[in-house]
């Protein structure tokens, strides 16, 4: 044991050949049990090989941990279960029965993941373990756009006898060593052209020197407007905010002309925008949900004059939405649109299907149970979040903790899969495959359990507890999609993710003033999300876009997040002077991650074993 291990390299033939040959020499158990393990070996190898995973994802993804609010909830359970089992005083009570870690123990098993994580070993800290060594710190090489500057050693050249030994000749290395130091600046920096000015002392005729072809153009560059929009719609920062930062950094930029800027400049990325929803319309899988705003305009004594003209349709509707939709399309694109006004998730869905052509069969529409969020004259396959669902256990974990443990550990080992066919990268198809061997029968399992829950009348229909349980089974089908269709999701997080956006600008700037103002922030909240999803930069996608409006114009679906370098590349258009200063960030580099290809082509690693239900 106390030897270093010998690295030598797995090919997988040889590998599967040994366990084949083994099949014959081990009992059927052990055998199983040795195929496992090597599944899991492979599989963590390709993964640190391939460089797509870190080690706390590793163990996530093999069961070690469970998933961070699952161990949050299961840990706080672990105190009332054991204070349920020593204060029972009538041995027919519910919880009088041992904790699951004695149970497994008593019959010889381990207890579960979750139980581990929930009950730390005595003297030792329930906190959260420290920071890895180094968090926080990223090598030079990523800062694709750092302005490099060389430098020459100052008394050595190559050819060089070494100082050191006197007898090598030095030679240069192929990588130098760097110093990366971050500066601080204004996010809009001024810049001025001081053209000389000449009068003639005869005819007084002033002569001045013509102005450089950077010094062209509106007074607010692409880039400056890409900043304004990127940091009040993508970062949520209000007009006045930027406007104290800018006034503070001695380059001034008053609120109002920020939004002169970003609603004159609106009109480049605005054909993008209705691209897009022309091609979220066509995708086989939809995501959707809403959330309140405020629109000024359609509320108070403007809605009032509103309603005296008789301008508003439903005047018996006063509420305000901000719907987020997220769609996939056939290519694996991601495509995420926001729809801010008084119409709700459904009917905003509803416009957007208006565009779908006839002959495609109706998209799955992944939402809550919302019965709003539906469309209406358009026919989709509905699926329910399993987040959803899943809250309405968490919620009631106290008072139930042995039922809501297991339910918890039972869902974490559904989603653990679905996390590994998003680390594989696996296709619909091979998806469906791997939930319906692993997730069908633990699905199958927590349905029997409810029911047996109520046949047997351990829970009150009525309660909380059996509130839940009856959330679930009631849409049970809408729940288990993914183990029938091919590309059904199994939660709606990307949404809840989506939103946020929203609700960010929404804490920050409170409201929108006009339907006008809410639709600029549609635009480009959709085209900045739409970007990140994809692995592309947002701002030098909005500065490609606004430099040439005249060309996303003729063909906007030339110029989407995903294939708008193409565009550029046939642009012929002179190279900006790194020397010039008109745009602080002039790079049009960026590193993009292809999500597309398989991370690894072994086999998924064993699910987890099932916890026990309670007694």
């Amino acid at each position: 044991m106390g030897k270093q291990p010998q690295i030598v390299e797995i090919e997988m033939a040889a590998v599967e050949g040994m366990v084949e040959r083994a099949k014959g020499l081990l009992a059927k158990e052990d055998h199983e049990l040795l195929t496992g393990l090597v599944d899991t070996l492979l599989t963590l190898v390709g993964l640190v090989r391939k460089g797509r995973t870190t080690i706390a994802r590793l163990r996530r993804l093999v069961g070690m941990v469970s998933t961070e609010k699952t161990a949050e909830v299961l840990g706080k359970l672990s105190e009332g279960e054991a204070g349920a089992a020593d204060g029972a005083a009538d041995p027919a009570e519910r919880n009088e029965e041992k904790p699951a870690g004695e149970n497994n123990a008593a019959a010889g098993e381990q207890p579960s993941t979750a139980e581990t994580v929930a009950s730390p070993e005595p003297g030792t800290s329930a906190q959260a373990a420290p920071k890895p060594k180094g968090h926080g710190r990223l090598p030079a090489s990523d800062y694709p756009d750092a302005a490099h500057i060389a430098v020459a050693h100052e008394s050595l050249c190559p050819g060089d006898i070494c100082p050191a030994c006197g007898r090598g000749k030095l030679y240069e290395l192929k990588e130098p060593a760097r110093f990366l130091r971050i500066v601080g600046q204004a996010p809009l920096v001024a810049v001025c052209w001081d053209c000389q000015r000449l009068r003639c002392s005869a005819c007084g005729l002033p002569h001045t020197a013509r102005a450089p072809d950077e010094a062209q153009g509106d007074k607010h560059s692409e880039t400056a407007a890409a900043m304004m929009v990127l940091l009040r719609y993508g970062g949520g920062v209000p007009l006045n905010r930027l406007e104290q930062l800018q006034h503070h950094l001695k380059t001034p930029v008053p609120s109002s002309t920020q939004w002169d800027v970003v609603h004159a400049r609106v009109s480049a990325p605005e054909p993008v925008y209705r691209e897009l929803i022309r091609l979220a319309a066509q995708s086989s899988v939809v995501h959707n949900d809403d959330t309140y705003v405020r629109v000024l305009e359609f509320m108070g004594k403007r809605r009032a004059k509103l309603l005296r003209r008789g301008a508003l349709a439903s005047p018996e509707r006063t509420g305000l939405f901000t719907t987020a939709i997220v769609a996939f399309d056939d290519a694996g694109r991601t495509i995420a649109l926001f729809f801010t006004g008084r119409q709700h998730a459904g009917e905003n869905l509803t416009d957007l299907l208006n565009h779908r052509a006839q002959e495609l069969a109706p998209p799955v529409l992944m939402c809550d149970a919302l019965a709003r969020n539906l469309p209406k004259g358009h026919e989709v396959i509905e699926s329910n979040c399993a987040s959803h669902g899943r809250r309405h256990f968490v919620d009631e974990a106290e008072n139930f903790p042995s039922e809501c443990r297991y339910l918890l550990e039972m869902l974490g080992l559904v989603f653990k899969v679905d996390e590994l066919c998003r680390t594989y990268r696996l296709s619909d198809e091979q998806r469906l495959r791997l939930h319906q061997r692993e997730s069908g029968p633990v699905m199958e399992e927590l349905k029997l359990w409810m029911e047996a829950e109520f046949e047997e009348k351990r829970i009150e229909p009525n309660s909380g507890m059996g509130n839940a349980i009856n959330y679930m089974l009631k849409r049970w089908n809408k729940f288990t999609l993914f183990l029938r269709r091919p590309g059904a999701p199994l939660h709606n997080n990307i949404v809840e993710r989506t939103l946020k956006k929203a609700i960010r600008h929404r804490n920050n700037s409170l409201f929108y003033r006009s339907q006008r103002g809410a639709q600029v922030g549609d635009i480009y909240m959709s085209l900045i999300h739409t970007t990140e999803l994809d692995g592309g930069n947002a701002f030098h996608y909005l500065t490609a876009l606004m430099r040439h409006e005249k060309a996303v114009a003729d063909s906007p679906g030339e110029w989407l997040p995903w294939n708008y370098r193409e565009s550029l590349a046939r642009l012929t258009r002179p190279a900006h002077d790194p020397s010039t200063a008109t745009d602080v960030i002039t790079s049009d580099s960026e590193s993009v991650l292809d999500m597309r290809g398989p991370l690894f082509d072994g086999h998924p690693p064993p699910a987890p074993s099932a916890p026990q239900p309670p007694q």
